[in-house]
């Protein structure tokens, strides 16, 4: 019967990359961002659209798909100052009435100050029913390249008929 040996000599280089890989975290930079999210399903002018519907319900229904384009300003009203945009999509993913949750796949797009054109990609479950959720950043770009970290998002207001909300976004990165 034979019995299996490695190669040591196809696993040194393995050890030897895993031996002098520096630490990320001693020189990265890290950043706090604080700001708000406006998703508007209703109105003549929603910066959110619907673009699957599953369900019947006025709310969405397991499979509904959202695609947007949400104003992010500095405080809860939509007339404080611009942020930037949130770019992307996100769907229902959950079939029970007791836990939905929703899968956020945006890009959150700068436009003001020294962040002007750069962009954070959140991708993960928003478990929306939860008083505070933690979604990972998973990428960026321009100041923010090779940035990683999370996004801790709560529900500020929400109108129940018309699905309209304002989320307070904190998000940590580090690159």
């Amino acid at each position: 019967m034979a019995v299996f040996q490695p190669n040591l000599f196809l696993l040194l280089p393995l050890v030897s990359v895993l031996v002098m890989a520096p630490d990320l975290a001693a020189g990265d930079n890290a950043a706090h961002l604080h700001f708000y999210m406006h998703d508007t399903l209703s109105g003549s002018t929603p910066s959110a659209i619907r673009v699957v519907r599953v369900s019947d319900s006025t709310v969405l229904g397991f499979g509904d798909v959202v695609v947007t384009d949400d104003p992010l300003t500095e405080g809860p009203d939509l007339r404080s100052a611009p942020v930037g945009r949130a770019q992307g999509l996100y769907a229902m993913v959950s079939q029970g009435t007791g836990d939905p949750a929703l899968l956020l796949g945006v890009n959150l797009v700068f436009t003001e100050g020294t962040r002007n054109g750069s962009t954070l990609a959140v991708l993960g479950r928003d478990a929306v029913y939860l008083p505070v959720r933690e979604l990972p950043v998973v990428g960026g770009s321009g100041v923010f390249r090779l940035a990683r970290g999370y996004a801790l998002i709560k529900t500020y207001s929400l109108n129940t008929t018309t699905g309209d909300a304002v989320l307070e976004w904190d998000v940590f990165v580090v690159q």
